[in-house]
């Protein structure tokens, strides 16, 4: 596990699995494109199986669970073998939830209050989402002074052509993307596709 989850990639894809069968080539794409740290979300009911083939058979990968949203998704989300957990948001149940798994986690924060709790309870490297939606480079550059010790990886909205104005901010360590994984390229089984969008994002820093 990476001391920071910020640092050892640039972007880190944000993928949802549809087909169980498709969750080890994906992984192994993303891996061989550059991108060993990967946010797998808990969006479809296969997505746990998803974890679980992925820490059984793609050991060099930083598996994430995202969209972990209750005590009971971050529990489950351990126990299937996640590296780390991502939230979209953060309650102070859930914060002490994630805390309670012993797992690095990157809460989710859209405001200044929401970054001061996370803070507060001694996390530094969080989550901004909806990136877009919630202001953007714009927002966060204004965070950059008052808030300095708190570091983000914003997702939502984001892609390759805006990825750099992302990652150019001080207090960006990465950004998560969903375009590194086209729905029909998993659909086609296309793991070359994904492995070149992977590299073409890995060269982003």
């Amino acid at each position: 596990m990476p001391e920071s989850l910020l640092d050892p990639v640039p972007v880190v894809p944000v993928v949802v699995v549809e087909e169980l069968d498709h969750a080890v080539p994906l992984a192994r794409a993303l891996v061989a494109g550059g991108l060993p740290v990967v946010e797998l979300t808990l969006r479809t009911p296969v997505a746990l199986d998803a974890v679980r083939a992925i820490a059984a058979e793609v050991p060099e990968i930083t598996l994430g669970v995202g969209t972990v949203c209750t005590p009971a998704q971050a529990e489950a989300a351990a126990e299937a073998g996640a590296g780390f957990l991502v939230s979209p948001g953060t309650t102070p149940t859930l914060l002490e939830a994630m805390l309670g798994t012993g797992l690095p986690f990157l809460p989710g924060t859209a405001t200044v209050s929401e970054v001061l709790r996370v803070l507060e309870a001694g996390v530094t490297e969080m989550k901004f989402f909806p990136a877009e939606a919630s202001g953007g480079t714009a927002y966060l550059s204004s965070l950059a002074s008052p808030l300095a010790a708190a570091r983000f990886c914003p997702t939502g909205g984001i892609t390759a052509a805006t990825a750099p104005d992302y990652l150019a901010l001080p207090n960006v360590g990465c950004v998560g993307g969903s375009w590194l994984t086209p729905r029909d390229a998993l659909a086609a089984g296309d793991w070359g596709r994904v492995e070149r969008l992977a590299r073409e994002a890995a060269a982003l820093r």
